[in-house]
């Protein structure tokens, strides 16, 4: 065929007669058999022939009858009419084994954070707030006289354990002032015949050196008590109460007398460089239940038994004998029988030989008993026993905290003692002895 559309005129126009002459067959269906298995077959043999091997390969078909699969609709869709079978694909495994359920474990219920311990009783809060605000001055040449805000301390020995705390007022945490109050636990000797002292102090308000006297006063009656624990150890188990009275009442007269001598090498007024002294002696022999306290100045003692507080602090004597420099009153009339009848008010000088009258002294307290299984001995400076004596709150809450079969921790102890009262700020040092059941 040329491109005219004339006729083919020669060879190379046959290959168009030999694709659509008329003479040429319709292409159909081969007869050579043209099967699944048949063309495995070829190909399986041209695989041999390529490698070189007339190892027959089996057909897949081999023994094995056709399987008809009943048709199939995919699952969650609606089925035309007369759909009736729906079976999982025949390469599909068994189902797999049920595995038993197991329990869900319950979830610990929410819990709410503990409650912190109470704060404070009575008509209502405090003044001052409940932790430290300022710290007190510091010199730093004298980093010694540095007082720490709280101290904390206790031990077991005997039929006894004992409990001790000073911790600043609220007045000066926020002041920035030193705390006035000091503490001292001492053990004596050792084994049973050994014995224990706690001694607490507390300086003259609104004086400059009144946390340094109440140390001072501390370390003198600790030195004078060590010194003689054995004779006082002895006394105490042999129930020899004068001796011990008359002999405490010297080493605290002496201890005192060297605050005084103290004043007076700083060139200050004795009242300006003094303190108040407290002081609990406790055998550590658990066949001894005496316990011993003395001393000088303000505060409390008291005894918790069968849940009701005893205030057993001693009290001053009456003044006895002739009048004498602040004590007692004039005599009705001279020794010649004058009666007096007027006062003019005139004092008279003192004499030039005669030694000036010494200040008014603190009379010694002492008080010594035997406590009982399950008692509580409480020894305490005025800033805890002023708001125990005047809050019965304060007194209710501790009797429900320290009523118990087991004595407190020493955190639980410091929480018990710091409830606040209001209108009560200064500093509060105690001690408490929980006697065994």
């Amino acid at each position: 065929m040329n491109q005219q559309g004339g006729r083919p005129t020669g060879r190379e126009d046959d290959w168009w007669g030999q694709l659509y002459g008329d003479l040429t067959e319709d292409t159909g269906p081969t007869a050579a058999p043209d099967s699944l298995d048949d063309r495995f077959a070829s190909a399986a043999g041209a695989v041999n022939q390529r490698s070189g091997t007339g190892a027959p390969v089996p057909s897949p078909r081999a023994g094995a009858d056709p399987v008809e699969r009943p048709p199939t609709f995919p699952p969650g869709l609606p089925k035309p009419p007369g759909f009736t079978v729906e079976t999982p694909p025949a390469d599909a495994g068994p189902p797999p084994a049920r595995v038993p359920e197991q329990p869900t474990p319950a979830l610990p219920a929410p819990t709410t954070p503990p409650a912190r311990s109470l704060d404070y009783v009575g008509d209502g809060p405090p003044t001052y707030a409940a932790e430290p605000t300022a710290l007190p001055p510091a010199d730093p040449d004298d980093l010694d006289d540095l007082v720490a805000d709280t101290v904390l301390d206790g031990a077991h020995y005997g039929t006894c354990t004992l409990r001790a705390v000073s911790l600043r007022g609220d007045s000066a945490r926020y002041r920035g002032e030193p705390r006035r109050d000091s503490l001292l636990t001492a053990r004596f000797g050792t084994g049973d015949h050994a014995l224990l002292l706690v001694a607490m102090a507390t300086g003259a308000r609104a004086t400059p050196g009144a946390h340094r006297a109440a140390a001072e006063a501390c370390h003198w009656i600790g030195r004078a008590v060590g010194r003689s624990h054995a004779r006082l150890a002895e006394d105490i188990r042999a129930a020899r109460r004068g001796d011990l009275k008359s002999g405490l009442h010297r080493l605290t007269d002496r201890s005192l007398g060297k605050l005084r001598a103290s004043a007076a090498e700083q060139g200050i007024e004795p009242e300006e460089y003094a303190a108040t002294l407290r002081c609990l002696l406790l055998p550590a022999d658990p066949e001894c239940r005496t316990r011993v306290f003395f001393g000088v100045g303000e505060g409390g003692l008291f005894r918790l038994r069968n849940g009701e507080w005893q205030d057993i602090e001693p009290r001053v004597t009456d003044a006895s004998g002739e009048p004498v420099v602040g004590f007692g009153s004039l005599p009705a009339e001279t020794p010649e029988g004058d009666r007096l009848t007027m006062d003019l008010g005139i004092t008279t000088p003192p004499s030039p030989y005669e030694p000036a009258p010494e200040p008014l002294r603190e009379p010694f307290r002492f008080r010594a008993s035997v406590a009982r299984a399950g008692d509580t001995l409480l020894m305490c400076t005025g800033g805890l026993a002023d708001p125990l004596r005047g809050e019965p709150e304060l007194a209710a809450h501790l009797t429900g905290r320290w009523s118990g079969l087991e004595p407190p921790g020493l955190a639980e102890f410091l929480a018990d003692t710091q409830v606040r009262v209001k209108g009560y700020a200064d500093d509060r040092t105690a001690a408490a002895v929980w006697e065994a059941q």
